[in-house]
């Protein structure tokens, strides 16, 4: 069972890296389709960056916790509410294309969250 666990978080955390990762790069280098995106969304340029450069941020943390998995937590609750800000707008502007992944983002933070080792609450 621990072995399942374990790949159902490895395979979690790597799709979970290659869509932010993606996107935030789609969004600090401008790429047409997302700033057409974004601006349908109504955010201009200056809200596309920021957005980009947090979810990059992210990102870079979620990387750096392959070596200290405490920061990769950090990472994966920095970056929750950028996936739950997906969700709502593209559900708002019936998006539904691009509603599945920011719903699978919600998903998999959870997954992340409970199947991490390092990661526990204390009620």
């Amino acid at each position: 069972m621990e072995i399942i666990k374990s790949i159902v978080h490895w395979l979690s955390y790597t799709y979970y890296l290659y869509v932010f990762g993606y996107a935030s790069l789609f969004k600090i280098f401008q790429k047409q389709s997302m700033m057409q995106s974004m601006d349908s969304l109504g955010f201009n340029k200056t809200w596309t960056l920021s957005i980009g450069i947090g979810e990059l941020f992210g990102v870079l943390l979620l990387l750096i916790g392959l070596y200290r998995p405490e920061i990769k937590n950090v990472g994966i609750l920095l970056l929750f509410p950028f996936a739950v800000g997906a969700l709502t707008a593209h559900m708002a502007h019936q998006e539904y294309q691009h509603f599945y992944n920011s719903l699978i983002m919600c998903i998999l933070t959870v997954v992340l969250l409970l199947t991490d080792k390092h990661f526990k609450i204390v009620v």
